[in-house]
């Protein structure tokens, strides 16, 4: 029987999920599997793996192939590496010692490089909203600006309104006034 680590679709449309699993090479995509090893989740950033890597391991040893995909988790997360190393161990090329401290100093460099990242994206992530919040409030400012020179403006047009009104009201009353003046002397 022909066994392969593949990936099996889960989750929502436009919002995969995958299953890494270990099954026979007949079984459909999601269909029969021998057992599940672990998950992938493409949709965060960094991309979010759990795999157990014992398991994978040893699947590997037994013969089971990879998908080009989880050829790339596995070396990835590091066990195509233990795997060279275990065989190295086995062909007498070097001691378990030595393939541990290879093992332990590239953990440590590959833990440093998502760290790093992660530190990266939240630094990328503030700095951008800082951006958006003092692009905000110069918007804002702006519109305050302009608030209250529309308020300045419609202030001088009621005022110069108000004393059209109040000349026209006051001529209108020395109009009266002249005509009641030239009336009056006539009925005298």
């Amino acid at each position: 029987m022909a066994v392969k680590i593949r990936l099996s679709r889960h989750g929502k449309k436009n919002h995969a999920f995958f299953h890494i699993v270990v099954t026979d090479i007949r079984s459909p995509r999601d269909g029969r599997l021998i057992e599940q090893i672990g998950t992938y989740n493409p949709n965060t950033n960094p991309a979010s793996i759990r795999l157990d890597s014992e398991r994978a391991l040893y699947w590997l040893n037994v013969g089971a192939q990879p998908s080009d995909t989880c050829r790339r988790i596995l070396s990835y997360e590091g066990v195509l590496l233990r795997k060279h190393l275990n065989g190295g161990v086995a062909k007498g090329a070097i001691s378990q010692e030595v393939a541990d401290q290879r093992w332990n100093a590239w953990k440590a460099e590959r833990d440093s490089k998502i760290e790093a990242k992660k530190q990266g994206l939240k630094k990328t992530d503030s700095e951008t909203r800082r951006e958006l919040l003092n692009a905000e409030a110069k918007i804002n400012q702006e519109r305050a600006e302009a608030i209250s020179k529309r308020k300045a403006e419609e202030a001088a047009a009621k005022a110069e309104a108000e004393a059209k009104a109040k000349a026209e009201a006051e001529a209108a009353a020395a109009a009266e006034q002249a005509e009641a003046a030239e009336t009056a002397p006539a009925a005298e």
